[in-house]
């Protein structure tokens, strides 16, 4: 295996573990409780569904499944064929499918909203990150304060060009690219539900990568959530309980780019660089295309905007965790 194949493992197994759901047992007479693990756009994921129709439940995951394949043809920057990867080969994608077009505008506007500290063209800074530690003997600096600058001035939401009625997608100026990551496994997480919820189920939780709980258990009780240490996010450092929501968490430690932990895949889109590997934080909204990129945007916003950006989104409340426990929380 090459190096860069190598390291680009750890960095998709080192977020492996975020938001695990803490599922408690079942007593007699309810539903029996279906599940599904594998995994969305390299990330774990699950559905819980519970059913009194073992074979309807199947039929049901087997169709969110094909969703799931679905939507990933579109947004995955590991597929060379998706929409996104056309999008960022060309700088321009014709046809662009309609799902592409909703997650997009979404991003946008997300942008909009909190004055560029989320932004989805972040992505030529992220790839000189990406290409500085997949060398061979990266300095461990990190990229250069010059190459930093160079890839900043790529990026700009503004130049992202969507004419909806003619389907068509474009980059104002050369050299962009687009990442829709911190977006689209909440929005896979609501389709993927609206298909379950269409075959007439309403109990379940589907974790796309943000967890997404749909009314409560058979016994009435809520879904409990794990928030994730991030000095160990195979643990949870503290939990939440909802009903009809979901709780999407972004952290540094989620993927990290060099052993010692002090670069991160989030990005400060004024800077260029990186969030801080020990805090995390855990953004609750009515759905997963609401409070998945909110997460990332909450995690690099100035303290005194917090609020403002997650109740102009949206969002309803938001955890910042560090290993010590929760550091603070932001009620829209």
């Amino acid at each position: 295996m090459s190096i860069t194949m190598s390291r680009r493992r750890f960095i998709t197994i080192a977020g492996a573990a975020v938001g695990l759901p803490l599922v408690l047992g079942l007593g007699r007479g309810l539903p029996r409780l279906a599940r599904w693990e594998g995994r969305c756009l390299g990330a774990p994921a699950a559905i819980q569904l519970y059913h009194s129709d073992e074979a309807a439940a199947n039929a049901a995951i087997a169709a969110g499944l094909d969703e799931l394949k679905r939507l990933e043809s579109i947004f995955s920057l590991y597929r060379a064929d998706s929409a996104l990867s056309t999008l960022n080969r060309t700088g321009v994608l014709h046809d662009a499918p309609t799902d592409f077009i909703a997650l997009l505008s979404h991003a946008l506007a997300l942008a909009r909203v909190s004055d560029g500290v989320y932004d989805p063209t972040v992505q030529p800074v992220w790839e000189l990150y990406f290409r500085h530690f997949t060398a061979a003997q990266p300095d461990p600096a990190g990229p250069a304060p010059e190459a930093i600058a160079a890839a900043l001035a790529r990026m700009d939401w503004r130049a992202v060009e969507i004419d909806a009625a003619e389907r068509r997608v474009s980059f104002a100026r050369a050299g962009m690219g687009l990442t829709l990551n911190s977006g689209a496994q909440g929005f896979i997480t609501d389709r993927v539900t609206e298909v379950l919820r269409a075959r007439g189920f309403d109990r379940m939780l589907v974790d796309m990568g943000e967890p997404r709980a749909l009314s409560t258990k058979p016994d009435g009780s809520a879904w409990r959530i794990g928030i994730a240490n991030p000095a160990n996010p195979t643990q949870s450092i503290t939990s939440v309980d909802v009903v009809d929501k979901c709780v999407a968490t972004s952290g540094g430690y989620g993927t990290l780019f060099d052993d010692a932990g002090r670069f991160t895949h989030i990005i400060n889109t004024r800077s260029g660089k990186t969030a801080p590997a020990l805090l995390g934080v855990s953004v609750i909204a009515d759905s997963g295309t609401q409070a998945d990129g909110l997460a990332t945007t909450l995690l690099m916003a100035p303290v005194e905007r917090r609020q403002a950006i997650l109740r102009a989104a949206g969002g309803l409340q938001a955890i910042y965790v560090t290993p010590e426990g929760v550091a603070a929380t932001v009620n829209a």
